[in-house]
């Protein structure tokens, strides 16, 4: 069981006064902020009368924006350390409704904004300059005007926010506060109780028993729940399909890409990319059944690392060892990565309570948090690297950028974090000195390789074809979604379905299903940071900045333009083909260690 939050010590919890001193000052900032909000009522009617109006109401709506993101970030962290505390539950509620009024109250901006004519637009920016540092917002905003509705119907969408969320957020608290697993024998043979926080470590053991016991019970558990969850992402494809076509998109997915102006094309050649490319993954399966010795590979048998030599890191020698690494960029990014790890920006341990996985959040006007559930592994060695690749992003924007363009699209969030990690695999594979633990570093990066990019890619499908199914009126019961999954898992791994009859409820505990057609983006942003990672080991210190320069660009430019100046084009197949040959290098070389039996 793990402890509640009280036994863990300061240091290893993130400092959140930093962002609201206590808990009154949130208070206190939330009525100031509700009035505000309410007063900006009056701004209605009055955008576009003239240039200065404009400007005025604008930067009101930034502030204010602004504001609201710092407020809503502390009630949601606040929550996530502990989600079984009524009063932080109640404080991210009101954070959410408090934005859901926001939007309510601007829904005017983007309908009177779009009755602006060209010339009109010209001649404020004009008679008012200050407009100009605008300029990449507002022609954003124009590019979406076939998809903005009349004020009123605006209105009634934002004030329908909290409803269209309450599908993603029921998942939420049903799989993070609600659902109980039962207890499993650990390696230590341990009862231990199974949890979101300790599911992978043990899937992870060299135990085969351990990972079977866990498996089942895991996958039992959602077996007894799965009607439920099968609602809550029927509820969520139709909530996001309604949207699409009430905007007179052509798909919940169309709308989703518009959002980043990213074209479809680039998903759809994603997946073609990866589906020709089964062949290597299936091989990588083939060589593991090889490994590990049995007779019939199982899915639980997947993540089990097939090195023999155990690469544990506590977690003080993986801040060492991140920081050691990090220094490739230069002296102001490494000044940056000590401040992380040292002023509390990390909150590490597992607690009682506390969500599960680990993520990089923060607004504008807060440190880049990282929220971790730390086990001693060379996998959670990753994640510290690729949290504080999302996080040194952040920080980078932010001190480089306004707020009106102080964050970056989901499309590029996943290359720096992914790029750090790719990095790490560079500096480890230089500095092995024996066959057995470059066995055990070439096995982390493929099955980071199969985590990121196969199996993301099987989500991204997944999502797609549900999505599609919802459209053409079918319905996503329960069995419906099994089949489809067991299929596209079969497909896959080139494992049967009728020997792996849990695995086709793993949709249902997938919480990247709420996001919106987000998944793609792991596989994408790992291929680019894969070719962009070789640049900067073996690259120039030019290669360095212009990568520097894309962590410092925020949302200043479209998606696609900013990475490519940092060195890769995403509408090609190119960078996904680079990525491909690494892998298959890499498995080649794994082959031909098995074969030398490094692995024994």
């Amino acid at each position: 069981m793990s402890d509640n939050r009280s036994h863990i010590e300061e240091k290893y919890q993130w400092d959140l006064s930093t962002i609201f001193a206590t808990d009154q000052a949130w208070e206190e900032e939330f009525e100031t902020l509700s009035a505000q909000i309410q007063d900006a009522k009056s701004f209605a009617g009055n955008l576009v009368t003239s240039g200065q109006n404009l400007l005025e109401i604008t930067e009101a709506y930034l502030d204010l924006s602004r504001r609201l993101e710092k407020f809503y970030v502390y009630a949601s962290m606040k929550n996530d350390q502990d989600t079984t505390v009524a009063k932080y539950q109640e404080y991210e509620a009101k954070a959410t409704a408090l934005y859901a009024k926001f939007s309510e109250v601007f829904a005017f901006y983007e309908p009177e904004f779009m009755t602006l004519s060209g010339q009109d637009y010209e001649a404020f920016v004009a008679e008012v300059p200050a407009l100009s540092a605008y300029a990449h917002f507002f022609e954003q905003l124009l590019k979406r005007q076939a998809h903005v509705l009349s004020q009123a119907e605006e209105e009634l969408l934002a004030g329908a926010q909290e409803i269209f969320g309450a599908a993603s957020e029921t998942f939420s608290i049903l799989d993070n506060a609600d659902i109980v697993f039962p207890f499993v024998t650990n390696e230590n043979g341990e009862e231990v109780q199974l949890t979101h926080g300790n599911f992978i470590s043990l899937m992870e053991s060299k135990n085969r028993q351990v990972r079977k016991e866990a498996y089942e019970a895991m996958y039992s558990t959602y077996n007894q729940y799965q009607h439920t969850y099968a609602k809550t992402l029927q509820t969520n494809v139709k909530v996001q399909n309604y949207k699409a076509r009430v905007r007179k998109f052509d798909s919940a997915r169309d709308a989703a890409m518009s959002a980043n102006f990213i074209p479809e094309a680039v998903y759809d050649t994603l997946l073609e990319a990866v589906n020709s490319n089964l062949h290597l993954l299936q091989r990588y399966v083939n060589l593991r059944k090889q490994v590990l010795g049995v007779d019939e590979l199982k899915m639980y048998d997947i993540y089990t690392p097939l090195s023999q030599t155990d690469m544990t890191f506590t977690y003080e020698e993986a801040l060492e060892k991140a920081e050691q690494v990090l220094q490739i960029f230069g002296k102001d990014y490494a000044d940056r990565v000590h401040r992380a790890f040292t002023e509390r920006w990390i909150d590490v341990h597992v607690n009682k309570g506390k969500r599960s996985g680990a993520y990089s959040g923060g607004a504008y006007d807060t440190n880049a948090f990282m929220l971790l559930n730390w086990q001693d592994t060379l996998d959670n060695l990753y994640t510290l690297v690729h949290e504080t690749g999302h996080s040194l992003h952040s920080t980078l924007t932010r001190e480089n950028q306004p707020y009106v363009y102080g964050d970056y699209t989901l499309f590029l969030a996943e290359i720096a974090s992914t790029t750090n990690e790719n990095i790490m695999t560079e500096t480890l594979l230089k500095e092995v000195e024996d066959d057995k633990q470059r066995f055990a570093i070439l096995n982390h990066y493929l099955d980071g390789f199969k985590g990121t990019v196969f199996r993301q890619a099987q989500f991204a499908e997944f999502e797609h074809l549900i999505h599609i199914a919802d459209q053409e009126g079918k319905v996503l019961t329960s069995e419906y979604l099994n089949n489809l999954y067991a299929d596209l898992n079969e497909k896959y791994y080139g494992l049967k379905k009728e020997d792996n009859p849990e695995i086709q409820f793993e949709w249902a505990r997938i919480p990247h299903f709420y996001y919106n057609y987000y998944v793609y983006q792991y596989a994408t942003g790992f291929a680019a940071a894969s070719y962009l990672s070789e640049k900067i080991v073996h690259g120039s210190q030019e290669d360095i900045d212009k990568y520097l320069g894309f962590l410092k660009s925020g949302s200043s430019d479209y998606s696609l333009n900013i990475i490519r100046k940092a060195g890769v084009d995403m509408t090609t197949v190119d960078y996904l083909n680079a990525a491909f040959k690494v892998f298959e290098e890499r498995l080649t070389e794994l082959e031909e260690l098995v074969a030398r039996g490094a692995h024994l």
